[in-house]
């Protein structure tokens, strides 16, 4: 068999225990009983230990060998010599993990997920500090076995940001943290929206967050919208996308929850389908696909012309709430700056500083600096100084994320620099189409999907990040553009 043909079979292969661990997963978090748990994370090791054997099978290195001179031949943008690349990395990477190591994690993962879910919902921290100070000791074996590195939160970053190191992210975020606090301290209004409480009637609410999906340009086909303790979207093949939500009867976070989770969703349902089984078929990075959750749930979502589009469809369905609630009070209500305890509820000035506080707490975590059993207290002191409150409970502290649970060290900062590049690259795609906020009025979205997906997300992960980013924007990611978006929108609903 000709050498790129027998690479591009075992890495279809490797893509399809991937996906199959996906479902698994997916399945876990949606429908599976409790009961399930310990079987599932069985399931879940060996499926990431198969993955992790043919990744590293020697064979793939004597293909990349034989082919690398065919690689430096080719179109270094054309879908071969991307392929190689990704696989290449991948390869080294993985090689310095174990196998059992890798299936270790997994199953460890699994188990601590539920046994997240159990703590958060009776708010008991110490009944999850075992799962995940064994989550981190797992995660800190994983780091070692890339050593030496600079920085060991490097490492996990990595995974998630290619090629970004932590002295990147604390660079962005000293520019970000002063100038977000100010805008928060300027800004942040006690005043109660009565009007925003409720109650809303879940049925109404799923009404509405599928007709936004649908807007935006997903199609039922091809996508579905689940329940969940904390959303997520994950792609499980071409034509398969899964989003999930979650509703409360006092407040309308679950509109916003659907339009973050289906950004990500058209991403990876935009990825060319040539790329599919192989190692460049998922979004750029994770960062990049912060972007686009929070292009559609902010930029998009909490504009006034999105509102005047969308909001009598929400005031239709809920007349007694809403009826005698002017558009310009409804918009400001879900623009305002205020002091939250939840970061997936964050308004989304003062939710910079829900990520910077997890960013810094994650550091010492992972260098050792801070014992899991002091995390509750470091939490609660740095919220308080970050955010200015005080937290009540672990529920509404650190219980509330599902991440550190799964071992997903180094995800958080990716949220607030896909942040920073979400207005980067609305500002990209409102040069080329100059009439997408009168086009948002009547509720129209496809010149704006379309643009972002000829752009960025038909490429997948076929350039690294920061050619990806180059590519679309024209440059690095600068936090200036997303700055002033945040002054000017506040600087409006102020005078307004």
């Amino acid at each position: 068999m000709e050498p790129l043909t027998e690479l591009k079979q075992r890495l279809a292969e490797i893509a399809d225990v991937q996906r199959a661990q996906s479902v698994l997963a997916w399945d876990m978090e949606v429908w599976m009983p409790p009961g399930g748990q310990k079987s599932r994370a069985t399931q879940l090791a060996t499926l990431e230990k198969i993955a992790h054997v043919r990744q590293t099978d020697d064979r793939i290195g004597e293909l990349l060998d034989e082919l690398e001179p065919q690689r430096a031949s080719l179109d270094p943008d054309s879908d071969d010599a991307c392929i190689l690349r990704a696989a290449r990395r991948d390869f080294e990477k993985l090689r310095r993990v174990p196998a059992e190591l890798a299936g270790e994690l997994a199953q460890v993962q699994a188990e601590s997920h539920q046994a997240w879910v159990g703590a958060r919902e009776t708010s008991d921290f110490a009944a999850f500090q075992p799962w995940l100070e064994r989550i981190l000791e797992l995660r800190r074996r994983w780091i070692e076995c890339f050593a030496p590195y600079d920085d060991p939160y490097d490492v996990v970053l990595d995974d998630f940001e290619e090629g970004m190191r932590t002295e990147d992210v604390r660079a962005i975020f000293a520019t970000l943290a002063p100038e977000i606090s100010a805008l928060v301290v300027a800004h942040a209004s006690d005043e109660q929206d009565e009007f925003m409480q409720g109650p809303f009637a879940l049925d109404q609410q799923e009404v509405l967050s599928r007709e936004l999906i649908e807007a935006f340009g997903a199609s039922w086909d091809a996508f579905r919208l689940d329940v969940v303790v904390h959303p997520f979207e994950v792609t499980l093949g071409v034509g398969d996308v899964r989003l999930t939500t979650r509703y409360a009867e006092d407040d309308l976070t679950s509109l916003f929850t659907a339009m973050h989770e289906c950004g990500h969703g058209l991403y990876e349902w935009g990825v060319s389908p040539r790329l599919d089984r192989t190692p460049v078929a998922g979004g750029g990075s994770a960062a990049l696909h912060e972007s686009q959750s929070r292009l559609w749930e902010n930029v998009v979502g909490r504009s006034l012309p999105f509102w005047r589009w969308f909001y009598p469809r929400v005031r239709n369905a809920f007349p007694d709430q809403l009826g005698n609630v002017p558009l310009t009070d409804f918009q400001r209500a879900v623009n305002r700056a205020r002091r939250t305890f939840i970061r997936v509820d964050a308004d989304e000035t003062s939710y910079g500083l829900h990520v910077i506080l997890r960013f810094e707490l994650e550091q010492e975590l992972v260098a050792g600096r801070l014992a899991v059993k002091d995390l509750p207290d470091a939490w609660n002191a740095r919220f308080e100084e970050l955010v200015g409150l005080e937290v009540p409970n672990d529920r509404l502290g650190v219980l509330q994320d599902s991440h550190w649970s799964t071992g997903l060290f180094g995800y958080f900062p990716t949220y607030l620099i896909g942040s920073v590049l979400s207005v980067q690259i609305w500002e990209k795609a409102r040069e080329a189409h100059p009439d997408l906020e009168e086009q948002f009025e009547r509720g129209e979205f496809a010149e704006l999907h379309e643009w972002l997906r000829s752009n960025l997300y038909v490429h997948g992960s076929k350039f690294t990040p920061a050619e990806t980013i180059e590519r679309v924007v024209g440059g690095p990611i600068d936090s200036q553009p997303y700055l002033r978006y945040l002054r000017d929108k506040l600087g409006t609903l102020a005078a307004a």
